[in-house]
């Protein structure tokens, strides 16, 4: 029987510290059975995000271990970055893989985040497929307002947190936990400091997914990044089965050539499942027949199985 594998892709509050970066993979790769894919830490975003995955049991242990060390080293009052948080633990889903259902992994992830709220004295929100009844179930809504707007105030009302204290931590403010399906974070780099450009590309993104099906489910945000001083488009492609990352680079592109603007670089936070990527390579080659089952390291790999 082939094992079951859930994915976890938490977001922590810290891209600066190496040694709390370094902290937190620690405490996934003491876990046995989980295998950490990725480390991905952004200065600019101050912001980490683990990549791993494994046994449901043990990927669970695993979230838990790294949100426990976030708890610990990170402290939202001294934090400043682009990027939208509420939470030294920010966000925290988790992806059925092979074995198991949706409705599995859901469960799964409310029994960690009911253990970070009674552990860890942290205030938890559940999303997507974990919300509860009548509750937000969108990653947007539940952190709008960020740390600064709640922290001190009671989370009552449509606030209410759905586990643990209602306030939020002092420090690690709130955590927001689910499961999903698999998501591709994605950044595009522009060649320009003007903020306002990528901002007006992803602000034509989400005015226009209602009406684009491939912009379907496709989340976007414009920033600047001060180290590298340019401007980003920040994406999150929510339905990648809908948007074709290709299709979502290309008109990006000519947004951003609207305005005179040219595509610097991109970049891939976390994995992408092999059909976005083998997508893109039949774009690039204009070979429409190319699949995943093209790339020989898939076949290579035992964990394989179709």
């Amino acid at each position: 029987m082939a094992r079951r594998v859930v994915e976890c892709v938490p977001n922590f509050s810290e891209g600066r510290n190496h040694d709390t970066v370094a902290a937190l993979a620690e405490a996934v790769r003491e876990v046995s059975g989980v295998r950490l894919a990725q480390v991905s830490a952004d200065p600019d975003h101050h912001r980490t995000v683990l990549t791993f995955l494994g046994e449901p049991e043990s990927v669970a242990e695993a979230a838990f271990r790294c949100a426990r060390v976030a708890v610990e080293r990170i402290d939202l009052r001294l934090h400043q970055g682009v990027h939208p948080r509420i939470g030294a633990v920010d966000v925290m889903p988790f992806i059925p893989l092979r074995e198991i259902t949706m409705s599995e992994c859901a469960q799964l992830a409310r029994e960690v985040g009911y253990r970070i709220a009674h552990e860890l004295d942290v205030p938890v929100y559940f999303y997507e497929h974990s919300a509860l009844p009548g509750k937000p179930s969108d990653l947007p809504t539940i952190r709008r307002g960020g740390f600064e707007a709640w922290v001190g105030r009671p989370l009552t009302g449509s606030r209410a947190p759905d586990a643990g204290p209602t306030f939020l931590h002092p420090t690690a403010g709130a955590t927001i936990v689910g499961a999903r399906g698999p998501l591709i974070a994605f950044n595009i780099n522009l060649d320009t400091a003007r903020v306002e450009v990528a901002q007006h590309i992803a602000r034509t993104i989400r005015q226009q997914r209602a009406h684009i099906p491939q912009l379907a489910g496709v989340r976007a945000l414009g920033l600047f990044l001060p180290s590298r001083g340019i401007a980003q488009v920040s994406l999150n492609l929510t339905q990648p089965e809908q948007s074709p990352l290709w299709w979502v680079v290309e008109y990006v592109r000519t947004l951003a050539e609207e305005q005179g603007v040219q595509i610097r670089e991109t970049e891939l936070i976390g994995l992408a499942p092999a059909s976005a990527i083998a997508g893109v390579a039949a774009q690039s080659l204009k070979n429409p027949y190319l699949r995943e089952e093209h790339i020989l390291e898939l076949w290579m790999d035992p964990e394989w199985n179709r």
